[in-house]
């Protein structure tokens, strides 16, 4: 299975790191889209969003040697770190504009986290074929026709391959969203 070899991967990735700071670069290279889309979807202005998702980096390099794994992907560890970011960036805003800070963010933030966990292990557990073009498509937030492009097949054949990708996930979480 495809997903227990990236799991295994990312967790030599994530032990060489622990060892040696230059090896995070790896890590960066396999997870920055994918920070960067979840924290440009909650921030207004691009600027922002690589401001916090160099500070997610750069938070997780200074802590990667504390990292443990605890059942979820290591972009779980990483989404946690940028919506925490995100929070804290919000209430440093809030409390400089003198806006009331609320505690309501913080829970919606966690729930984002699970779910997000949640997801991303069920992509990860997709046919090669629809796990990339769901990739391509929600994460680094490409047009079909681009997809179509890169990875030479029509746009009709990238459309169904993303329905049955969705269709999928959709039955693995309960159709919850359906």
């Amino acid at each position: 299975m495809t997903s227990g070899k990236q799991e295994t991967d990312e967790r030599l990735l994530v032990e060489a790191a622990k060892r040696d700071p230059h090896c995070f670069g790896q890590l960066y290279e396999l997870h920055f889209h994918r920070v960067y889309a979840y924290v440009s979807r909650r921030v207004e202005r691009r600027e922002e969003a690589e401001d916090v998702t160099s500070e997610v980096f750069h938070h997780a390099l200074g802590a990667i040697k504390s990292f443990e794994w605890r059942g979820g992907p290591f972009s779980a560890w990483l989404i946690r770190i940028a919506a925490n970011a995100i929070t804290d960036r919000w209430r440093r805003t809030s409390r400089e504009s003198g806006y009331p800070v609320s505690d309501e963010i913080t829970d919606a933030t966690g729930k984002d986290i699970e779910q997000c966990a949640a997801l991303s292990q069920l992509v990860q557990s997709l046919p090669s074929d629809q796990r990339r073009v769901v990739l391509l498509r929600f994460v680094e937030q490409k047009t079909i026709k681009e997809i179509a492009k890169e990875i030479h097949k029509t746009e009709g054949a990238v459309k169904q391959l993303q329905f049955r990708a969705l269709e999928k996930l959709r039955a693995q979480m309960g159709g919850a969203n359906a």
